[in-house]
Order: structure tokens, then sequence, then C-alpha cells
């Protein structure tokens, strides 16, 4: 007699290679601008509706009892969407980081970090986003109240107001390497 224990089950195969709720799928306008990013389901109901066409596929399937369909990785509108205008990234020392990619402007250490006034205040420097970086502790005491040219501690980029963007709320936290032509990266 053969027991349950004997017998293995056959292996199942997957119906979804991947969650399709999970935010995956880059989202252009008609003018291939990128627009946000979309749970797979909401695209491949786009592209059934008509309204997307697929510009890349993902490696992952979605199998059904009568189709086998790739998981779109970047869909393009057919449809120019008019975007709302963008609010300017608000000016607080996360944003200042973020722009700076966490990294001394100076030296480029990622510890410690302080915000510089590039033209110190004493001097007339405001707080803005075109006189603020970001710099270790040592670099930031070591500048002092002098310029960087006074210094001579040139800065590794010219402080600047961000364009974030549609990146402003971390939507392509999740970036994928197809997406690297239509983010400009």
């Amino acid at each position: 007699m053969i027991s349950r224990k004997d017998v293995q089950p056959e292996p199942r195969r997957p119906t979804v290679a991947a969650d399709l709720n999970a935010p995956r799928v880059l989202v252009l306008n008609a003018s291939y601008e990128p627009l946000h990013v979309t749970s797979a389901k909401r695209a491949i109901t786009l592209i059934q509706y008509g309204v997307a066409e697929i510009l890349e596929n993902s490696e992952d399937v979605v199998r059904s009892p009568s189709t086998v369909m790739s998981v779109p990785s970047v869909i393009r509108l057919r449809r120019y969407v008019r975007r709302p205008r963008v609010h300017p990234v608000p000016f607080n020392r996360r944003n200042v980081l973020r722009r700076d990619t966490f990294t001394c402007q100076y030296c480029g250490a990622p510890d410690e970090l302080t915000l510089d006034h590039v033209l110190p205040r004493s001097r007339g420097g405001r707080h803005t986003w075109d006189n603020v970086v970001t710099a270790c502790r040592t670099c930031n005491q070591r500048k002092g109240n002098r310029t960087p040219e006074e210094a001579a501690m040139p800065l590794r980029t010219r402080p600047r107001a961000p364009s974030f963007g549609v990146y402003a709320h971390g939507q392509f936290a999740h970036w994928q390497p197809q997406w690297t032509r239509y983010l400009g990266g």
C-alpha cells in the first residue's frame, strides 16, 4: 500500500511569475515623458483597452487558461495627458541631502553630514537652494567663515534648486534597468 508520504506532489506551475499589484511598470505620456509608475495589473488593463501600448516587456509572464502574456515594463499612453503643474521642491534639510546624494560636496564623504552656506550668512549669504550644500563636519569646520575660494576647497557641484519634477516623491525608487533610456539616466 502506498502512503501519502511516499507520493510526491507534482510541482505547481506558477500562474503568475510576479505580483501583479506591485508597482513596477513605467507609464510614459504620448510625448514619451515619464508620468508615473503603476502596477502590472493596471498596465495590462490599459493595454487590453487600447489606451496604452507596450514599449518594453519584462521577463515575467501572466498565464490564464487561454492566454500567456508578457508583463510590460514600460508602456506609453496613446493620447497625450496634460500633467498638473509641478510644485517646487520644498527647501529643507532632507531635500538638500537628497539633492547632494548624501555626500559632502567638498570631499565626497558620506559621514557626519551637515549643511554649509557657500557664502556664509555672516557675510550676507542667504539660506536658499543656491547657497546651501551638504558638507561633512570636518570640511564644514575647516571652511569656517570663508568662501570655498578663500578656503581653497572647490565644490564638486554647483548648488541649485532641484528639478525632481515627477521624481519628487520617490515614484521611481524601484527603478529598473529597462527604464534607463526613458528616464534620461
